[in-house]
């Protein structure tokens, strides 16, 4: 286990069940349309780079969000930079009627730290927001970049 599970362990609530980013990777190879991917960092992290198809969820006001387009039924991937807002937001999502919501453990570091690819409104990108100068040390991969 590494420093970064032993801090994910510590902040994760269990409150939402988690999905390893090869797993989802895997599965959105097979049929992208699969799972709603839903991004719930800050409009600037999101801005920056995200999962191709995420659909962005202001962490600041998730609660005002237009759900009537969403199946309660279809498979539903919450992620932010580690996991702690986006399992919020999950949490949240299950107490709405979401059948089958997962937090993508470790975020979005752990996804490109894992190699996964991210992008833009311009296309892909190595780009990653850290969050803060805090987090960034848990960012192995990618290019850090503030907006």
């Amino acid at each position: 286990m590494t420093a970064y599970d032993h801090m994910l362990r510590l902040l994760y609530k269990q409150t939402v069940p988690l999905v390893q980013p090869a797993a989802l990777a895997a599965s959105l190879q097979r049929n992208p349309a699969s799972v709603v991917l839903l991004d719930t960092r800050t409009p600037a992290e999101y801005r920056v780079s995200h999962l191709k198809g995420a659909r962005f969820v202001d962490f600041d006001h998730f609660r005002d969000t237009n759900l009537r387009q969403l199946s309660r039924t279809q498979p539903v991937v919450v992620y932010c930079t580690v996991g702690a807002r986006s399992e919020q937001v999950g949490a949240w999502l299950r107490e709405q009627g979401f059948q089958d919501v997962r937090n993508l453990y470790g975020g979005i570091f752990q996804w490109v730290n894992d190699g996964h690819s991210l992008v833009n409104a311009h296309g892909p990108t190595t780009n990653v927001h850290p969050y803060s100068v805090m987090w960034r040390a848990w960012l192995k991969q990618g290019n850090p970049v503030y907006e």
